[in-house]
């Protein structure tokens, strides 16, 4: 009889052992899940860094007269294309370089011998026409924009320094 009792005990003892166990790995898997919260916050911050990415930069408007063209002036290095004058007209400014080498190639494709430069702080410009002369960049930008309307309203005139 004491040998049944000693064995039920082990066997109650061996029960509960293993029932704290499990209660045990299942608080502690509960606690190590990821929670959606922490899914959504990523995901948030990821897609306002790409939406800053894609913001355009503002730039000064610019007058439809040649002579009295308003012109940004920034030192820019050629990362593709045929080369650089002292004026462009600029179409397209980004962060990320997959998004000006798309507008860029989809430039060329419509008969554009379009550049890319890069400037100082990181951007690429994607550049449709460059000349010697102001009056001449002035000239094209007027025209992308009314060839382009509305989609390259915003295009301006860059002197590389």
């Amino acid at each position: 009889m004491q040998n049944t009792n000693n064995l039920k005990y082990k066997v109650m003892k061996t029960k509960i052992f293993l029932l704290g166990l499990i209660v045990s790995l299942m608080f502690s898997l509960a606690s190590c899940k990821t929670k959606e919260s922490a899914y959504k916050a990523a995901y948030e911050a990821a897609k306002e860094k790409e939406m800053q990415e894609n913001t355009p930069v503002e730039v000064t408007p610019v007058d439809k007269t040649p002579d009295q063209a308003l012109i940004q002036k920034e030192k820019v290095v050629l990362v593709d294309g045929a080369g650089l004058l002292k004026y462009s007209v600029v179409i397209g400014s980004f962060l990320n370089k997959t998004n000006a080498v798309s507008l860029k190639e989809r430039m060329d494709k419509q008969g554009f011998k379009s550049s890319l430069a890069q400037n100082e702080k990181g951007m690429f410009r994607v550049i449709a026409a460059t000349y010697s002369e102001k009056s001449s960049a002035a000239s094209e930008r007027n025209r992308v924009k009314e060839k382009y309307y509305p989609e390259f309203q915003d295009a301006w005139l860059l002197e590389n320094n």
